[in-house]
């Protein structure tokens, strides 16, 4: 429960219509990504000893790297009132890239810039089109996830793609200490979005298009630029997802990670994200991540079977969204 608003702000409450009940939900909402955290560690204290042991949350931290990435690239997106039902198709895609350039004797070394080129140029096209066309980002992405992942089927003729290096393997497995070199990267991602988004004119500018557009476009600013931008950084860190996933899984699988399409947009808006722009968070995402990646962990170590996985990680995401509505 939250503690009722100061006295003063009675007023101020009344003056929009809200009740106390509704400010307490509000609340509730801005400290949704670390009250759900901390649920998740209550809840898995009790249920498995086994859950907060160091082995098991290295685990769980180095499983929630690559949706955190995923999370942040969504995060542009969703901050401009957008959505990007595409981003594990592009990571697909960018991994059997990397995958047939290795496979045909490229280097990785050599091969990861221009898988990283072809996750940014499908992530513009989707800005491109929705800009330029005046298609709904929904209806553009979804046909974009299909069309990427029939691409990469198509290239691969649906076969795993073996990719062996030493780099990507010590990338994989290795790390500073506890830490993985996979959480490594998505935390210094995260802080160069935070400074992207927080302290550069293109943060502002994305911020000013999610709250009104109108507004923004009659201030100067591009929405279409925009647009093309905060896609072609989800492409790109879509690609470094999918460069990431090749290193876990020692191969470029063409359906790999097809649960991170809408695991990354429930990081997001159980992150704080608000779904109609405008508003937006980088540290909550990464909680976000963490905490559907830990969910799954807890259902798997107490053996709940695997297709109720799905059910609770909607559950969580219905939540957030609902709390979402408070905060607006």
């Amino acid at each position: 429960m939250s503690s009722p608003p100061p006295t003063g702000s009675i007023s101020v409450l009344a003056r929009f219509g809200l009740t106390r009940q509704q400010w307490g939900m509000a609340t509730i909402a801005k400290l949704a990504p670390l009250l759900a955290l901390l649920l998740l560690v209550v809840i898995g204290a009790i249920v498995s000893p086994s859950f907060l042991s160091v082995g098991n949350i290295r685990s769980l931290l180095l499983s929630s790297a690559i949706l955190m990435i995923l999370a942040v690239g969504q995060t542009f997106v969703i901050s401009t009132g957008g959505i990007d039902l595409s981003v594990a198709s592009i990571a697909q895609l960018t991994g059997i890239t990397l995958g047939l350039l290795v496979v045909s004797g490229w280097s990785p070394e050599a091969a990861i810039p221009i898988a990283l080129i072809v996750g940014v140029l499908a992530g513009a096209l989707n800005g491109a089109i929705i800009s330029k066309l005046k298609i709904t980002d929904f209806i553009v992405t979804l046909g974009t996830f299909s069309a990427f992942s029939g691409l990469t089927l198509l290239l691969s003729d649906a076969r795993p793609q073996v990719v062996s290096s030493s780099t990507l393997s010590t990338i994989a497995t290795g790390g500073v200490g506890p830490v993985s070199y996979l959480l490594l990267i998505a935390l210094a991602i995260a802080v160069i979005a935070y400074v992207v988004m927080f302290h550069t004119p293109f943060g502002t500018h994305v911020l000013a298009v999610g709250g009104n557009r109108k507004a923004a476009e009659a201030l100067g600013l591009s929405f279409a630029r925009v647009k093309i931008g905060v896609y072609a950084i989800a492409g790109l860190l879509a690609g470094v997802a999918g460069i990431l996933l090749v290193a876990r899984l020692g191969a470029a699988e063409p359906t790999a990670g097809s649960t991170y399409q809408l695991t990354s947009i429930a990081a997001t808006v159980l992150g704080g994200v608000s779904l109609f722009g405008g508003k937006t968070s980088i540290v909550g995402p990464l909680l976000g991540a963490v905490v559907l990646t830990g969910v799954v962990n807890l259902l798997t170590i107490t053996g709940v079977p695997v297709y109720y996985q799905p059910i609770a990680v909607g559950a969580v995401v219905v939540l957030a969204a609902y709390l979402r509505r408070y905060e607006r």
